[in-house]
């Protein structure tokens, strides 16, 4: 006797799909059922079935919602809970936190230390501080009209800013304990593990010793270690076996965040880190790397000086800039200093450098330091001092350091994922175009063009595989039980319109996005829906 299907009172019918299930197995064509925000059925559906709404897909490929596993929207959800730009792409959720640098937690004391060191990822975002814990923060997310589901990681940097400020020391048995405490506590409110960010103050000063004392935080509940490394450049070997060695030693899942080899002479080296990542993998230690499709990167300006002159934060920073006699050294160091990692260098020079953010001298955004140079008639590093000095912490760029043949080779191993690392911009301000394009990007160029991927593996890459990483058992498949976060795209004609002169093009191709069973995007047009919840680590 054949089984009766219950196909009653769905909410929403998807026909005729090409389903792409985010498990990396073949395409198949089908039907799903929506109902209460999970999908309850995946198959062939009879043409009478009862429901709200029903879309045919027409041969378009859905797949489920892409996560988003690296963002620096800590803050920009306080002013733009409904992430229109990320839904747009197909994103549903989104994870923070990411280079050491996280909104919370932060003690009273600490606040102005904190607001100045996250000045370049506000995006113009004037936060309360209304919180602080890590779960104090979470809840306030959590009170807001949510467009995507959102989950975050604390920060090692801002652990250590809580406890030693932007300090260049070694710190006590003491200040490691209740560093390490900081991290547990987050840990218990739901932070889906530690990332550290060891090219920045406060990050920077700490000894590899260190970072695994406060990972000890993270043990019990296997949290995950996500490093931006102290080199990806000529160093970039010794880091990956760095990062590796935490996620060893303590026993615990670990990740190399926007895995990439910078600057010309490094090319190829990533051939030699992913395979220290599969060695890893050989001997047991979970490792794995997530990447953006691009062949340049983005952060603040403040990183093409060295280590020593951030000691004491922002303030400090300023202050030392401000005398010509420490300028005319940092003009002669900086070209060609080694021992940190130097994107100035690694970015072939100013011409390799392009301002997007810096409100306080807006007409230097989208110019690189050697035309700023020329429209103030100064030293193309004169004019960095002056607009870091200006800008007060609030200062981003783009550096140009990547070989195109490197990217896809990383694309392309079963170890990494896709993520943006997507810094939001302010009002007015440019931005690198993978926060407007990333993950259409990866479906437009380097599946249907370049043929780098296969279509089920990009989505799996998008999807099944952060969300396994992350143990949101929910998500990240198309599967009876699942909740019902979808995209439908066209294989054929998406791709993203983000570019370096034009950042805020919309990506096309991409109709309709749903989070949890809710139409959130129609017809490549935001809908107004917000169904995005905030997630927590069990």
């Amino acid at each position: 006797m054949a089984l009766r299907i219950e196909t009653r009172g769905f909410d929403l019918v998807l026909r005729n799909a090409r389903i792409v299930d985010g498990s990396n197995s073949p395409w198949y064509r089908g039907d799903v059922g929506v109902r209460d925000g999970s999908v309850v059925f995946v198959g062939t559906l009879p043409p009478d079935t009862e429901t709200a709404t029903e879309i045919d897909a027409a041969e378009r490929v859905l797949a489920p919602g892409f996560i988003d596993m690296h963002t620096h929207n800590d803050f920009l959800l306080l002013k733009e809970p409904a992430s229109v730009p990320k839904r747009k792409q197909g994103v549903t959720t989104v994870m923070v936190g990411q280079c050491g640098i996280s909104a919370a937690p932060i003690t009273p004391e600490k606040v102005a230390l904190l607001e100045s060191y996250t000045g370049f990822i506000m995006a113009g975002a004037l936060p309360l501080w209304n919180w602080r814990s890590f779960g104090e923060y979470l809840d306030v997310l959590g009170g807001m009209e949510l467009g995507v589901n959102v989950g975050s990681f604390v920060g090692h940097g801002t652990i250590r800013l809580n406890v030693l400020g932007f300090e260049d020391r070694t710190p006590s048995s003491g200040e490691l304990a209740a560093m390490r405490g900081h991290a547990r506590r987050a840990m218990e409110e739901g932070a889906f593990g530690m990332t550290s960010g060891l090219v920045y103050a406060p990050g920077v000063y700490s000894a590899p010793e260190e970072v695994r004392e406060i990972a000890k935080g993270l043990v019990e509940r296997r949290g995950l270690y996500l490093s931006h490394m102290r080199s990806e450049s000529d160093d970039v070997v010794a880091s990956v076996r760095e990062t590796i060695a935490v996620a060893e030693n303590l026993g615990i899942p670990g990740q190399v965040l926007h895995h990439k080899a910078c600057g010309r002479r490094n090319r190829g080296r990533v051939r030699e880190t992913m395979r220290l990542l599969e060695e890893a993998r050989e001997r047991g230690v979970d490792m794995t790397a997530d990447q953006y499709p691009y062949a340049a990167g983005s952060t603040t300006l403040r990183s093409i000086l060295p280590p020593w002159i951030h000691e004491g934060g922002v303030e400090k920073l300023i202050e030392r800039l401000s005398g010509p006699a420490l300028r005319e050294r940092l003009k002669r160091e900086i070209p060609e200093a080694e021992g940190w990692e130097n994107m100035l260098r690694n970015s072939g020079g100013p011409e390799g450098v392009m301002m997007l953010y810096c409100p306080k001298t807006p007409d230097f955004e989208g110019k690189r330091l050697t035309e700023i140079g020329a429209m103030t008639g100064k030293d193309p590093l004169d004019a960095a001092f002056d607009i870091i000095i200006e800008n007060r912490g609030s200062d981003t760029a783009c550096f140009f350091q990547l070989a195109e043949e490197d990217v896809q080779f990383v694309m392309k191993h079963p170890l990494v994922m896709v993520a943006s690392d997507s810094i939001p911009p302010a009002p007015g301000a440019k931005c690198h175009p993978r926060t407007n394009g990333t993950f259409p990007r990866v479906l437009g160029k380097y599946v249907r063009e370049e043929k780098t991927l296969r279509l089920e593996e990009a989505v799996w890459k998008m999807s099944g595989f952060p969300a396994a990483r992350l143990g949101l058992s929910k998500k990240g498949l198309i599967r009876e039980g699942m909740d019902a976060d979808l995209v439908l795209f066209d294989p054929e004609t998406v791709v993203d319109g983000a570019t370096f002169e034009d950042p805020f093009g919309e990506p096309k191709g991409i109709s309709h996005v749903f989070v949890a069973g809710r139409l959130a995007v129609k017809n490549g047009e935001y809908t107004g829906a917000a169904a995005g919840k905030v997630l927590r680590k069990v």
